[in-house]
């Protein structure tokens, strides 16, 4: 153990962990960041093996980049910052799906978010789900999407929580890796890798973090984990804090998974287009062809559909892609596909899933797993941001609230 005794510990070195380290550290702070992976960063994770690229098989995408922190950290880095438009704010391959189709789909996907919208605003909360028009042909395609953006189909969905998610419409990307510019961001710090957290008593004068490398005294604890991480339980609190576990409850992390595989003759294709390998149901694959030109597909695989893959194997992602894009492109594509990486967040026990999303009637969990616990433990992460939730930049700026927090109770007299 680096350290023994600190003023804060900050537990997780994801987007928050980093972020409120690097604000207390510029208050002169004393903190140590404990992280249960050999690495930072979490569930953004930069990997070049096996393609010669930066691949991230976690978060990929500057949301909001208008306003997005990660933005100006990747300025400061002088990352390489990619405008082009994502594959979702442009036309899709029209194999099967005409023009014409996609004009009705978007629509279609249109009214439903105007119904979301109305809906939010009714007392009850109730399941997306319920929003959707009976008669529609596009619902299989929409619970798709749905997939995508929360990693959940919308019978799971609270109305009220998805209404109250914010967003610009700019959206970037970094070539050398989202992963690798929050890994690098955090470089720096006081950090304890490999090192799991596994209770903190927080009953006497000075809180007891107990670790898998022994025990850190500390008079704060900033506490940054997945919230599937809390309910269950997997650090436990001495004194039990049952109201931290049932908000983090409330807030399950959907699941979406990458697939990169390498593409032969990809000059075929434009570059950053997107293409469905099927239109009628939810169970289907989004498929990104060359992003930033390269000669790849990045697969995305969301909800029930990604948690059944995960169950079969890491095998199983490639096998369905290619019988999809072979349903589409012909059977010889098959020749010309190769996979090169995917990560199963499901099965990453210190994720256990891709991002969080709200259960129908618990989108005020997100406030209450954010707030402090006797002004000593304190919350931070996507889960816990009320607008920016599932995104890098709502964990940074969750991240900095609570250190904020805590610099303002240090100045205080006693």
């Amino acid at each position: 153990m680096s350290k023994s005794d600190v003023e804060v510990v900050v537990v997780g070195g994801g987007a928050a962990g980093i972020a409120a380290a690097k604000r207390l550290c510029q208050a002169s702070i004393d903190c140590l960041v404990v992280e249960a992976r050999p690495r930072l960063g979490g569930r953004a994770w930069t990997v070049t093996e096996g393609a010669g690229y930066a691949l991230d098989l976690g978060c990929g995408w500057l949301h909001s980049a208008d306003r997005n922190p990660w933005a100006g950290v990747a300025l400061q880095q002088g990352a390489s910052i990619d405008k082009t438009p994502p594959p979702w704010a442009r036309q899709a391959l029209a194999l099967g799906f005409s023009p014409e189709e996609q004009s009705d789909f978007r629509q279609a996907l249109a009214l439903l978010f105007a119904r979301v919208e109305e809906a939010a605003q009714r007392e009850i909360d109730m399941a997306a789900s319920a929003l959707l028009d009976p008669g529609c042909r596009w619902n299989g395609l929409i619970n798709a999407v749905s997939t995508y953006i929360a990693g959940v189909e919308l019978d799971r969905l609270s109305v009220k929580d998805f209404d109250r998610y914010e967003d610009s419409g700019i959206n970037w990307r970094v070539v050398e890796g989202f992963g690798a510019l929050i890994s690098g961001y955090g470089a720096d710090l006081a950090t304890e890798l490999d090192c799991e957290v596994r209770r903190i008593e927080h009953g006497g004068k000075r809180l007891r973090i107990e670790t898998s490398k022994g025990t850190i005294a500390a008079d704060r604890a900033l506490v940054t984990v997945p919230s599937t991480v809390l309910a269950a339980e997997r650090i436990q609190f001495t004194p039990e804090l049952p109201a931290k576990v049932e908000a983090a409850r409330g807030l399950p992390l959907g699941l979406d998974d990458k697939l990169f595989m390498s593409l032969e003759n990809a000059d075929e294709f434009a570059n950053d287009i997107r293409l469905f390998g099927h239109t009628d149901r939810a169970a289907t694959a989004g498929y990104h062809f060359r992003p930033f030109g390269r000669p790849m597909i990045e697969a995305y695989f969301g909800g029930k559909l990604a948690s059944d893959l995960e169950a079969q194997g890491e095998a199983a992602f490639f096998d369905f892609a290619v019988a999809e894009l072979t349903g589409v492109l012909g059977t010889g594509f098959a020749g010309r596909v190769k996979p090169i990486r995917v990560h199963r967040w499901g099965c990453d026990p210190f994720a256990l899933g891709s991002y969080s999303f709200a259960l129908p009637g618990f989108a005020d969990c997100r406030r209450a797993l954010a707030e402090p616990v006797d002004d000593r433990l304190f919350f931070a992460g996507e889960a816990c941001s009320s607008n920016d939730f599932s995104t890098a930049h709502g964990a940074f700026n969750t991240g900095v609230a609570a250190a904020e927090q805590i610099i303002a109770l240090r100045r205080k007299p006693p």
